[in-house]
């Protein structure tokens, strides 16, 4: 028997690159006020509905909580102030995906070179295929802590830009130093599960659902649904560690308080739904984020790859 994803062609490191490269950039420019929103909504911690109020107050609430200063201004300038942070997003999404997406395949080749076999007797060759993808996500998760200073800039600037004072970059690296590691912890105990369920979701539904032996077969509308299935599984079993993640990012510079400390208020003062909150717009707005960079990446890598090797690509 053949080892778990055997008789599947490798892009190559180029390709891979300019592939989740380009998904990077145009997620970003397309999702980013999205994303302001997501991360606005999970960093509150006043209940916007409920409690008897009007609708029309939980209206206004919910609208000083997304725009902030920009909340009676016009739409146009309501639109722009979804912007914040626009350079530190920019790097840190650009690389966040070149490495999430152009890393993973490295790391599912290195499991499959060295423990193919194993993955097969364990799983049998079509799971082991699946679980050794999902496998290869998470480990590639779990390492994207490295990019944590980029990201705890991005969300300060969409959630409390009162935290920079009027610092610049290179003064604020200096100022803070390993403090821009703060909640690497949570991070990483989001990200190995979330990708994890990413990547294994995404195999699965082209491996049982769609039969395909070689996922860079694929065609652009099969991505789009391997996608969905893969982003959805993730940004549910990830959302408790992204909450936590969020706020401890969220918080001053200064803020003495830890990942645990915010755990125990949760459930204390929001009960248990609070590990879900902001759940809903995720899925609904920041999910068709994922499942459009993920899909962008899984059908511009081979596409890449297709171009560079030229007509010989397609005579092999």
């Amino acid at each position: 028997m053949s080892p778990a994803g055997s008789g599947k062609s490798k892009e190559s490191g180029t390709a891979r690159l300019l592939g989740s490269g380009a998904s990077g950039i145009l997620e970003l420019f397309t999702f980013h006020p999205v994303d302001t929103v997501a991360k606005r909504l999970m960093s509150n911690t006043d209940k916007i509905f409920g409690g008897g109020q009007p609708m029309a107050q939980s209206l206004s609430k919910l609208n000083q909580v997304i725009f902030r200063d920009a909340a009676s201004r016009a739409t146009v300038s309501k639109y722009l102030s979804l912007f914040p942070g626009l350079g530190y997003a920019a790097g840190y999404k650009v690389a966040q995906r070149i490495y999430k997406f152009g890393g993973q395949p490295v790391a599912r080749d290195f499991l499959e070179h060295h423990y193919g076999q194993a993955f097969t007797r364990a799983f049998g060759e079509r799971n082991g295929k699946a679980m050794m993808h999902a496998t290869a996500g998470s480990l590639i998760g779990i390492g994207e802590v490295a990019l944590l200073p980029l990201d705890v800039l991005k969300i300060k600037r969409q959630t409390n830009p009162e935290a920079f004072r009027g610092r610049g970059l290179l003064r604020i690296v200096s100022d803070e130093g390993m403090a821009l590691y703060r909640g690497a912890g949570w991070t990483m105990l989001r990200n190995a599960p979330g990708s994890f369920a990413l990547f294994g979701g995404s195999a699965f539904v082209k491996e049982f659902v769609f039969g395909l032996d070689n996922y860079n077969n694929a065609t652009f509308v099969q991505n789009f649904f391997a996608s969905i299935g893969g982003a959805v599984a993730s940004l549910t079993v990830s959302a408790p560690m992204d909450v936590i993640k969020t706020r401890i990012q969220a918080r001053s510079f200064d803020s003495p308080e830890s990942g645990m400390t915010i755990l125990r208020r949760m459930v204390q003062q929001e009960g248990i739904s609070s590990f879900f909150k902001g759940l809903t717009p995720k899925i609904l707005v920041v999910g068709p984020k994922l499942v459009f960079g993920f899909t962008l990446a899984q059908f511009f890598i081979p596409a890449f790859d297709r171009i560079l090797k030229g007509p010989k690509a397609d005579q092999s």
